[in-house]
This record gives structure tokens, C-alpha cells and sequence, in this order.
């Protein structure tokens, strides 16, 4: 039986090490589910809220995370790293994708000469055709991912990099208070 168990927990944690490797952001959230299920035991507390408070507690002291000052225009913009390229850039929600202007992907050293625009995409300019990439590495202060997908406009069709949704998934979690923007990374 004990040895039943011990295989047991060799293949679970193979299959766990094989999981965090190849979508390390579907394995965080089924390693959290899990460590829900398993109930805290916390003299004072119910199980909930001692759930709660550690969450709380890691966020708090999180190396992982970034705050932003919303600015006069209402928009919360911040200067990110794309490779190793700094650019200006816009939270945008709405916003499927990290878009890219054609200025800032020359200078972050994209391949613009293999591009295809061929992405359908409506801003707030009007309509514009796109094209996909991935980007190797973006920063936003302590919040580091790789291999995001973006989209780059031509020349000239946008004036602002926006920081959207294909990178805001990544986090753990992101919010709005009053006139602040806490983007949170997974420790």
C-alpha cells in the first residue's frame, strides 16, 4: 500500500512539474483550486476567511506588483519594457490584445518586414488592419511575461501603445480604486 502511495505521488508530481512548464498560468489556477479545497486550519477563523487573509497577506507582500496613479486625462498610462525597449503605453480593457504603433515596434527591434497585416481591428480611430505577433518580453515595473501575443498597426494609424487584455490575463489579478491601478503578477 505504501508503496502504491509513493508511486502515486511520483506521477502526480511529474505530472505537476510537466503542467507548471507548459502553461504555467493554467497550473497556478489548479494549484490554487486545490489548495482551496484543502481547508486551513486557523484557531479562530472559519476556513474562509483564513483563506482570505493569507490571499490579502501575499498581496501585500508581493514583489510582484505594480501601482498606478491614474493620470489628468483619466487614462492610466506607464512606461513599459518591450524587449528591451522602453515605451509609453495606455491600459486599455477594452483592448483584446497589446497593440503596438509601427514606430515602437521598429524601435523594440520587431521582424516588421515579415509582418502580414492581415487582423481586422476597430480603435478608436476607426478601422485599421493589423498584424500579429508574439512578443518575446514585457515589462511593466516588477511584472515581467514572455511570449504575449500582440498586434502592430502601419505606420502612422495609432499614436499610443495600448496594454491590453493579452497581457492583463497573465496576471493574477488587476484593479481599480478610485484613482489607482494595482496590477498584481503571480508570486
Amino acid at each position: 500500500m505504501i508503496r502504491m502511495l509513493g508511486i502515486a505521488a511520483i506521477v502526480v508530481s511529474a505530472v505537476g512539474y510537466l503542467m507548471s512548464i507548459h502553461d504555467p498560468i493554467k497550473f497556478r489556477i489548479m494549484s490554487d483550486a486545490v489548495a482551496r479545497a484543502v481547508p486551513l486550519q486557523v484557531k479562530g477563523w472559519d476556513d474562509i476567511k483564513a483563506w482570505d487573509r493569507l490571499k490579502e497577506w501575499k498581496h501585500a507582500n508581493s514583489s510582484r506588483s505594480v501601482e498606478i496613479s491614474r493620470s489628468n486625462d483619466g487614462d492610466f498610462a506607464l512606461r513599459a519594457k518591450i524587449n528591451d525597449h522602453t515605451a509609453p503605453m495606455v491600459i486599455d480593457t477594452g483592448a483584446t490584445s497589446v497593440v503596438l504603433t509601427y514606430e515602437t515596434a521598429k524601435a523594440a527591434g520587431l521582424p516588421l518586414e515579415l509582418l502580414d497585416y492581415n487582423v481586422d481591428v476597430e480603435t478608436a480611430g476607426g478601422h485599421v488592419r493589423a498584424a500579429r505577433l508574439t512578443l518575446d518580453r514585457l515589462a511593466v515595473g516588477k511584472l515581467v511575461e514572455r511570449s504575449i501575443p500582440a498586434l502592430v498597426v502601419p505606420r502612422g494609424q495609432m499614436e499610443t501603445n495600448l496594454l491590453g487584455m493579452s497581457f492583463l490575463n497573465r496576471l493574477e489579478s488587476w484593479e481599480v480604486r478610485a484613482d489607482r491601478l494595482m496590477l498584481r503578477g503571480y508570486p
